[in-house]
């Protein structure tokens, strides 16, 4: 084994060449789709701060609980138990804590 397939080896965890190249690869692509939800919850912020000013500067309030109530709904029924935690964080980072 080389020098850098054991760097590799170690870093991955695989006991093989193609184990190794697999999971990089693998790996790599989850870094991209990290990425891309990253920038896909920045937009969803920015959208959100548009329709907080909106209601606030009408009158109403900043959050509307009914439709995070509809939100939590919709990522438990699509991820299970821990999709609604992973709605309660995204509300918050859209929102804040309130």
């Amino acid at each position: 084994m080389s020098i850098a397939t054991t760097t590799a080896s170690e870093k991955t965890g695989a006991r093989t060449e193609d184990a190794v190249e697999l999971i990089t690869n693998a790996r790599d692509r989850i870094d991209a789709l990290d990425d891309r939800i990253i920038g896909l919850i920045q937009e969803r912020m920015a959208v959100s701060a548009v329709i907080q000013e909106s209601r606030i500067s009408s009158g109403g309030r900043r959050v509307n609980l009914s439709r995070e109530m509809e939100i939590l709904a919709h990522y438990r029924d699509a991820l299970g138990k821990p999709g609604t935690s992973l709605a309660m964080t995204m509300l918050e980072l859209c929102r804040g804590k309130i």
